[in-house]
């Protein structure tokens, strides 16, 4: 195939420039409120971890050993006191200090190369969790394209991709490391003094309430954040794409509007979410100055009546202050991993998305195609309850022309959808060559078909890398060969660098009748067997539509061809014209006899050449 039809529907129209413009931003997939399975989608995102277990296994090791390293220092100073300075030993003063020195260089070396470590492992893990999401969305239906906006789907792949990033790469070692931290300083403090120990013990109930309480209020408000993140992205995104039609209705400051109210929503979201997420430092602080207060009381009163020394009251202030510090560091984490968990559940949500239905398990492989399509009572409709192909039933022989007309929203561009099985029909059958095309292996069926759009796509590549997109195979003759049938050479070689020319996004750099020989020039060198023109002509002048018709006519020769198009002059020569209103076919046969019908197409004829002679 060779153009992509999502937003090439005109029977169910995308609003989301609409909204954009009158100052609505896109919708959301759906609110996230609240996790609905937190635990889950921390399992699930540990899962993309799993196949580097033998680097987790050295990062825990290397988390280890400079965690005890970071303890050893506290108590060796306890020791310097107790032994050395208490005695006035300068050469074991020394040798202790040198001690601390190492345990703490090494410390900081160990330290590094796993931080190092795990940003790598994270790193990758999240390549291919970003692998996953994108080649998600390649799988996906064009509706679940019409019911989310681009902007949204981007701060999926962008803003919640990066809050794991965030979570992952930078925070899971010091994770690690606060948790063992804990643990070796809770020990130690035991085997030093079980009564200072003890008063230590007062206040991690405190620490562990508060965080739990804040922690509440901030996973909720990182949620929001995210969604409120994804919305003005659409905005954005939709914006910055519909400049032109913007500016002509002159609805700039619609535009600023809508803006504004999502960047309300995002300031006040973040506003919500840090604020609890900051209190947690002022706080924590108090507690570990209050943690201070009550080792020095009580330790002071113990060394008074002779029960524990100067030096061990030193080590338990200095434990006491690297106590806090995990403690800090897991409530700030906290909330980063609930930015993370918020974020890892929107990617999962598209993850979870039923993809677009796949070949049957015996479908047929399609080689050869003659190019004969039939509609055998086709039923179909986007919204349960709202018809649009009532019961249809069409014959296209192999080889002919047959022209879709019709007023907008008949119906016309629903049946190409339905033969590109873009979409699934409700009921009835759609045959090629006598084969059920739902027998049949997607990709060979959309090998055989063409399509040239009304609305060009055209990619940010050459001029050369667009016309090839048809064929990836396609050598650089065959290209060039392709642009001439398609009367595209002669411009193209006026381009500054011909063939290598790079085309800005959306080829804005060409006018529409140039990018419009462009995507003929790629039906072409794509050789299918049945073509399909969805208003291919009617954004051009009658000039340059000319030109079009001309390699269009080119094109078509010797191929069963669907063309829709509202200028009827452009279909006198159709094999069959087949009028289509409110989803049903109304007339059919040659424009000559519907015109002497006098029917339907002979008052849409009429109504588009009133004053002209028929």
């Amino acid at each position: 195939m060779t153009e992509s039809a999502s937003g090439g529907r005109t029977d169910h129209p995308d609003t989301s420039s609409v909204r954009a413009v009158m100052g609505r931003g896109p919708r959301s997939s759906g609110p996230i409120e609240k996790a609905k399975n937190p635990r889950g989608t921390l399992v699930r995102l540990l899962t993309y971890f799993g196949g580097f277990k033998i680097g987790l296994i050295f990062i825990l090791i290397c988390v280890v050993i400079y965690t005890l390293l970071g303890l050893a220092g506290p108590y060796l100073m306890g020791r310097a006191i107790d032994q050395f300075i208490s005695k006035r030993q300068v050469q074991g003063l020394a040798q202790i200090a040198l001690l601390m020195l190492a345990a703490y260089a090494l410390s900081n070396l160990f330290q590094t190369i796993s931080n190092w470590v795990m940003a790598n492992i994270s790193q990758r893990a999240l390549q291919q969790a970003r692998r996953d999401l994108f080649q998600h969305l390649q799988m996906l239906p064009l509706a679940f394209f019409d019911r989310n906006p681009a902007g949204e789907l981007m701060s999926r792949l962008t803003n919640d991709i990066d809050a794991i990033n965030q979570a992952v790469s930078q925070n899971v070692t010091s994770l690690f490391a606060s948790v063992l931290s804990m643990v070796g300083i809770l020990v130690t403090m035991f085997v030093l003094d079980r009564w200072l120990a003890l008063a230590t013990l007062l206040v991690v109930p405190i620490l562990v309430w508060f965080t739990q309480f804040v922690a509440r209020y901030t996973r909720k408000g990182f949620q929001r954040l995210q969604l409120h993140l994804g919305e003005l992205n659409g905005v954005m995104e939709e914006s910055i794409s519909g400049q032109k039609v913007i500016n002509a209705f002159r609805r700039n400051e619609s535009v600023i509007a809508a803006f504004r109210q999502r960047n309300q929503e995002v300031y006040e979201a973040g506003l919500y979410a840090n604020t609890y997420a900051f209190m947690l430092m002022p706080l924590t602080n108090v507690l570990g100055n209050f943690f201070v207060i009550v080792l020095a009381g009580l330790g002071g009163i113990l060394a008074l009546q002779g029960l524990v020394s100067v030096g061990t009251i030193a080590t338990f202030i200095s434990y006491g202050q690297n106590f806090i510090n995990p403690v800090r560091q897991i409530s700030n984490l906290y909330n980063t991993i609930q930015a993370a968990l918020a974020g890892a559940e929107r990617v999962f949500e598209i993850l979870d998305t039923s993809p677009e239905a796949q070949d049957a398990p015996n479908a047929l492989s399609m080689q050869k195609v003659a190019g004969e399509v039939e509609f055998d009572h086709v039923r179909f409709q986007y919204r349960q309850g709202v018809p649009v192909i009532k019961d249809m039933t069409l014959q296209a022989p192999a080889g002919r022309m047959i022209a879709l007309v019709g007023p907008t929203g008949a119906g016309k561009t629903t049946i190409i959808n339905l033969l590109t099985r873009f979409y699934e029909i409700d009921d009835g059958s759609i045959c090629v060559d006598n084969h059920d095309i739902r027998t049949v292996r997607k990709a060979d069926l959309r090998r055989k078909l063409g399509l040239v759009l009304q609305d060009t796509f055209l990619f940010s590549a050459t001029v050369m890398e667009n016309i090839r997109y048809g064929r990836l195979d396609a050598s650089d003759d065959e290209v060039i060969a392709a642009a001439q049938m398609a009367d595209a050479d002669h411009f193209i070689r006026q381009l500054p660098e011909g063939y290598q020319t790079m085309l800005s996004e959306r080829a804005n750099n060409l006018s529409q009748g140039q990018r419009q020989l462009l995507s003929i020039a790629r039906a072409i060198l794509a050789d299918p067997a049945i073509l399909i023109l969805d208003e291919a002509t009617s954004s051009v002048d009658t000039r340059t539509e000319a030109r079009i018709q001309r390699a269009l006519l080119r094109l078509m020769q010797g191929r069963t061809s669907f063309v829709i198009a509202h200028r009827l002059s452009t279909i006198r020569d159709a094999d069959n014209v087949v009028v289509i209103d409110h989803g049903e076919i109304v007339e059919q046969g040659s424009h000559q006899e519907l015109l002497d019908k006098r029917g339907f197409y002979h008052h849409l004829y009429v109504s588009q050449f009133k004053g002209q002679e028929i």
